[in-house]
């Protein structure tokens, strides 16, 4: 079943999120970290699939700052260009307390179990904060931008991360993969 929830955040603020479960009880919960399109389609279909597959998936709505309900479609050009935009706007600190927050309530929704965390392109580079600065169970990020600049934090990193990078991707150079692999390649819990 899927609905519209709301998280309370760690300063007492309340954010909305998408949140779908399975037919029987949930014994692990998935954060689902947005792109810089927001709580849309593709990931409330994202939420949807984890749900079928047993997991309660929860998506935050994380813009919920700047303006609340941000559904953007990466295929119109205005749209696109609106979230870069947003993403120019956005309190990543203050995304990963939220982030934390929805492990939180998703962790004493499922009596105490597991927690993993998933997201892409903004939402990578999130999972990969959220490894290194909450509790998080595991994170997976794909097509995760900016990592070479969060290496310094790889030493907080107490559960497994793995980061999908695409080979040919325009937003992640060959010159940033390498970077990400000369600082990721030994650590023990990370895999690329």
């Amino acid at each position: 079943m899927s609905t519209n929830t709301s998280v309370t955040t760690l300063d007492g603020g309340s954010m909305g999120a998408y949140r779908a479960a399975p037919e029987g009880q949930a014994t692990a919960a998935i954060v689902v970290i947005q792109e810089i399109f927001g709580v849309n389609a593709g990931i409330r279909r994202k939420c949807d699939a984890l749900a079928a597959a047993g997991y309660l998936a929860i998506a935050p709505d994380l813009f919920w700052r700047i303006r609340p309900g941000i559904e953007l479609d990466p295929d119109v050009d205005a749209e696109m260009q609106e979230a870069l935009g947003l993403m120019g706007q956005f309190d990543q600190d203050a995304g990963i307390r939220d982030i934390e927050a929805t492990i939180r309530a998703g962790r004493a929704e499922v009596g105490g179990g597991k927690v993993g965390a998933v997201g892409y392109c903004l939402g990578g580079r999130l999972a990969y904060m959220t490894a290194a600065r909450t509790d998080v169970d595991a994170s997976v990020g794909y097509y995760a931008v900016g990592i070479d600049g969060l290496l310094g934090e790889k030493h907080a990193i107490a559960h497994p991360l793995m980061l999908h990078i695409a080979g040919e991707d325009g937003f992640v150079d060959k010159a940033t993969q390498a970077k990400m692999h000369e600082g990721l390649d030994d650590h023990p819990r990370v895999t690329l």
